[in-house]
């Protein structure tokens, strides 16, 4: 069976939505590194929320503006060229 990967429009931005603490808004990780430890860490985290914001749609577009302002695509590297 063939597996789907489904690529988010929205990279590196997720929805929080939990009503038992009142939080509501988007959360931004962007640029992983490796710890001393071994583990993986974003570099840039940040919450936006709906109220602070003005609303759902406020809040996505500034945690939107804030990826663009921080993520730097990986470059892709050229592949060596075989000697004949």
């Amino acid at each position: 069976m063939k597996r789907r990967t489904r690529r988010s429009t929205r990279y590196g931005i997720s929805r929080i939505d939990q009503a038992s603490t009142r939080t509501h808004g988007w959360f931004v990780r962007v640029g992983y590194h490796v710890r001393r430890d071994g583990s993986y860490g974003a570099r840039h985290t940040r919450f936006f929320g709906d109220v602070s914001h003005g609303g759902k749609q406020r809040a996505l577009k500034a945690a939107e503006k804030y990826v663009a302002s921080v993520h730097r695509p990986a470059k892709r590297r050229a592949k060596p060229k075989k000697k004949r």
